[in-house]
């Protein structure tokens, strides 16, 4: 081969080579996050990290745990079993301690961690990297999304606090570390990445977890989940006790939103009053839309800021303050998250025609905080549906715990395999709606049930205990 067209043809190889340098399909070389070794990093946030040993003091049976609360024995026998052969022994106070984790995100001594590491302990005490212990106390606490803020009197070994990062920009795919304390097995470090954002998992209102691969154990909990900046993108909080590599973080985002109201010692959150539920496509394809997205109002408390505001129930909320909401679960974080007090504006579809109303966002209010406020007939049956109903009589409504002045008819009744099971009706349900029409009575039930024809599915507005949501029951007949 001639020697000045092989110089040309490395030139053109090398000119359309270019776009692709510094890529490289082996994971730990080129220019990618992921480090030959996590070592450095290791060592630049573990000082951060504090193990958490709290103390907490009981009064129980004296045999316990064999015949504690939530023992099997008990619950096989009985107390009246144990009262009977060992008399009404006096409870007795006993010590139980636990493990957890933590990291300093302040030189005033501020810790964050979970609730349920702290939340009924006594005493607390926290542990460095040196070895070096501290008595710690409780500033603030939030059940509802899990995070607590503890803190100590710092010295001059108290090492300087982990930087937060943002969690919003962590991507599915990327590299993290997390650092904590498993089985009391202190500062324990393990490598995995971002397996997945925005999970629900149903462990409080305000799910919103990312989902990791990095090792965590028992005693992880409140341990930081780091970036490969060493910025703390989570806090490490609930495994899958039945899977491997399942782990959930809160992300930090949503702690330093809550940091201010944890230093106060109390968390205020926005409220409009009313409950919603996800639009499914069943329930979609009944309201007329195109999509299931969306937060579905399925009740409205009277004199509440959506009350005040218009709001009524059957509404569908699209947007709040210009976000899209994509479900529910989006938009209760989105209100939550609100300064009580603060304007907003809240796009709604009513009737397949879209509106906006202004809402004045209230405080939501505490728990257990109350919120204020004929004719008998034979039952009769949703025959193919599969549920039987009667008037709310006054005996009924003290059975299953309604008011009296409560409208409506009650679910009695369920036949197996039907399509009441399946939509998982119960008995002591109200219902309040059937295609959008009130039901007052089993006559008004019996004048919806026999227009509807078997090709129309039912639209339920049921009313359970504290909670009003829709159902849609499927066509008794699929059309051809």
């Amino acid at each position: 081969m001639n020697k000045k067209f092989f110089l040309v043809l490395c030139t053109i190889f090398y000119v359309w080579m270019l776009p692709f340098q510094g890529y490289s399909a082996w994971p730990f070389s080129g220019n990618t996050q992921a480090p030959v070794s996590f070592a450095d990093l290791a060592e630049k946030v573990r000082k951060s990290v504090v193990n958490i040993a709290t103390t907490q003091v009981i009064k129980d049976h004296p045999l316990q745990p064999f015949f504690s609360p939530d023992s099997p024995f008990r619950d096989f026998f009985g107390d009246e079993f144990f009262k009977r052969f060992f008399g009404d022994m006096p409870k007795q106070t006993f010590k139980t301690h636990s493990l957890g984790s933590g990291f300093v995100i302040s030189s005033e001594g501020y810790i964050l961690t979970n609730n349920h590491v702290v939340e009924k302990a006594q005493e607390i005490k926290i542990k460095l990297e040196s070895g070096k212990e501290y008595e710690a106390k409780v500033v603030g606490r939030d059940p509802k999304t899990d995070l607590a803020l503890i803190q100590v009197k710092p010295d001059k070994d108290f090492p300087e606090p982990a930087i937060l990062g943002d969690s919003s920009s962590i991507r599915v795919g990327d590299w993290v570390i997390a650092v904590g304390n498993p089985f009391g097995l202190g500062h324990t470090v393990t490598a995995g990445i971002i397996s997945a954002k925005g999970r629900v998992i149903g462990a409080g209102p305000y799910d919103d977890f990312l989902q990791t691969d990095a090792a965590i154990n028992p005693g992880n909990s409140g341990g930081p989940l780091f970036n490969m900046k060493g910025e703390v993108i989570g806090i490490n909080t609930a495994i899958v006790a039945r899977g491997q590599g399942i782990g959930f973080a809160i992300p930090i985002n949503m702690a330093k939103e809550l940091l201010p109201q944890l230093k106060k010692g109390k968390i205020v959150r926005g409220w409009i009053g009313v409950m919603i539920q996800d639009v499914t496509p069943e329930i979609a394809k009944s309201f007329g839309l195109e999509s299931p997205k969306g937060a579905l109002v399925a009740d409205v408390i009277p004199n509440s800021p959506a009350d005040k505001a218009g709001i009524q129930r059957g509404d569908i909320i699209t947007k709040y303050n210009g976000t899209e909401v994509e479900d529910y679960h989006a938009f209760s974080r989105m209100v939550a998250a609100t300064q009580p007090g603060t304007k907003v504006k809240v796009e709604l579809i009513r009737d397949k025609q879209v509106k906006t109303l202004e809402i004045v966002i209230g405080a939501m209010p505490e728990e257990g905080e109350k919120i204020s406020s004929k004719e008998s007939l034979p039952a009769d049956k949703a025959k193919g549906w599969g549920l039987s109903v009667q008037n709310l009589t006054p005996d009924m409504a003290k059975q299953f715990g309604w008011d009296e002045s409560e409208t409506g008819v009650i679910i009695v009744g369920i036949e197996p395999g039907s399509p009441a099971e399946d939509a998982k009706l119960k008995a002591g349900d109200l219902i309040k709606e059937i295609n959008r029409r009130k039901i007052h009575n089993v006559r008004d039930f019996k004048q919806v049930i026999e227009g509807t024809k078997k090709t129309e599915s039912l639209l339920l507005l049921i009313r359970r205990g504290s909670h009003t949501f829709y159902v849609v029951l499927p066509p008794l007949e699929m059309k051809e």
